[in-house]
């Protein structure tokens, strides 16, 4: 009889499935504009340039606020700030729809209106990694944060798989603005879910019982109000985490943004064939994503952190890269197609290792520092949705593919001086 009352619940998995819908969310929310530009970009006479800045004002605005948002969710707890960045980011996606015949216009112009609209969105969605991160230190052991903070992330791979062709059959049947209005109100859902089924931590969570609670407090810290930013500026392997989280974000973005349109306007699939196809990068990454958080998991336990770590990390940035470069440059649409896909999902079989070895370094302000590690990431977001398309003009997309590529290798071979078993330098 002691044996079942002990036997741990498992609200944590409840947790976990409730990041990985609001994570698909965040990203039907992102790649929809991919899509819509289809339209939208003859209607407003918008040029491929014009439509980069839109993409990259997004990405300035979810860059500003990382560290904000994952500082407010060490301080405020997940609960609160991820329910309150849902709404926001859900009313600047429906305002996406007006934002071109709003009254904004008459003082930023059509794309200053849109640039002002995704900037906001960005803002909110700043929250929402660095969040998830703070809520699986707080509900997973130290032996699952790289798994389930894939699994989590990992959602990103089927929001962004979804998005495409449901984006393209929304917007060839009911307009463009449908899709924004669409995403709004499921964004709007999912933040009463989020609210009434989760807690900041599993003792304050009614279904958690004994058991659960003891295997997930073993390792727990308590949170503080003051980050040690001299401690992160003095350990070298945070930058390095940046650094090399950068080139991920670079090359995340070019997928994230430009990925639809390539294979409508260069490799020629008609409007809802390139939807359906865009999807299949996406779709490796739900796989490869949660894959590579249980593969680094893996590799820690027996052979320590920091092995653990580079060796998933190397690994997927490298490949990644190789497998960029020939999709750019064959002739078959498919092959590319295909080598592309795997590229997206090697990309994203890394990220669990960067996540997880933010929490190696500091569980106490996961939050914080992952918030610090993903702006370098959409520095590098920010400056490919506009150097893509340019590369592209200049040179052919077979040289703007290759330099993703080249970025994603030179990600990989930064992880060689990652070193999260060290923890974060002592202040002297």
């Amino acid at each position: 009889m002691n044996t079942l009352t002990t036997r741990p619940s498992r609200i944590r998995w409840l947790i976990l499935a409730l990041l990985f819908l609001i994570s698909v969310v965040t990203y039907i929310d992102r790649v929809n504009i991919s899509v819509t530009a289809r339209q939208m970009m003859p209607a407003f006479g918008m040029t491929d340039q014009q439509m980069g800045w839109v993409f990259s004002a997004f990405v300035v605005g979810y860059a500003l606020f990382q560290i904000p948002g994952g500082w407010l969710a060490d301080r405020w707890g997940v609960r609160t700030v991820l329910t309150l960045a849902l709404l926001w980011w859900s009313i600047c996606t429906a305002f996406t729809a007006i934002a071109a015949v709003s009254p904004l216009t008459s003082v930023f112009g059509i794309v200053g209106a849109l640039m002002l609209a995704r900037f906001s969105l960005g803002v909110g969605e700043a929250v929402a990694l660095p969040a998830f991160n703070r809520a699986v230190t707080n509900w997973f052991p130290a032996d699952a944060r790289g798994f389930g903070i894939g699994i989590a992330i990992g959602g990103i791979g089927l929001g962004s798989a979804v998005t495409p062709p449901i984006a393209a059959w929304v917007m060839v049947n009911w307009k463009w603005q449908t899709v924004f209005y669409l995403a709004s109100l499921l964004g709007i859902a999912m933040a009463l879910l989020w609210w009434l089924l989760s807690r900041n931590r599993p003792h304050e969570h009614p279904w958690v019982n004994a058991g659960e609670q003891a295997m997930l407090t073993r390792d727990s810290t308590a949170i503080t109000a003051s980050v040690p930013w001299r401690t992160f500026r003095q350990t070298p392997t945070v930058w390095w985490l940046v650094m090399s989280y950068s080139c991920l974000g670079y090359v995340a973005y070019v997928y994230l943004s430009w990925f639809y349109l390539y294979l409508v306007n260069v490799r020629e699939f008609d409007v809802l064939r390139g939807g359906i196809y865009a999807s299949l990068p996406f779709l490796a990454m739900l796989v490869f994503c949660p894959l590579g958080g249980w593969v680094t998991d893996r590799l820690a336990t027996r052979y320590g952190l920091t092995t653990g770590r580079t060796v998933a990390g190397m690994t997927g940035m490298v490949l990644a890269g190789l497998a960029i470069a020939l999709g750019g440059v064959v002739d078959s649409p498919f092959l590319a197609i295909t080598s592309l896909s795997l590229g997206a999902g090697w990309l994203y079989f890394s990220v669990g290792a960067y996540w997880a070895s933010t929490t190696d370094l500091s569980k106490t302000h996961a939050g914080t520092l992952s918030g610090l590690m993903n702006t370098g990431a959409n520095i590098g977001g920010a400056i490919s949705p506009t150097l893509t398309p340019w590369l592209a003009n200049q040179w052919g997309w077979p040289v703007s593919l290759g330099v993703a590529a080249a970025i994603a290798i030179v990600g990989g071979f930064l992880w060689l001086k990652i070193d999260p078993g060290k923890g974060l330098s002592r202040e002297t």
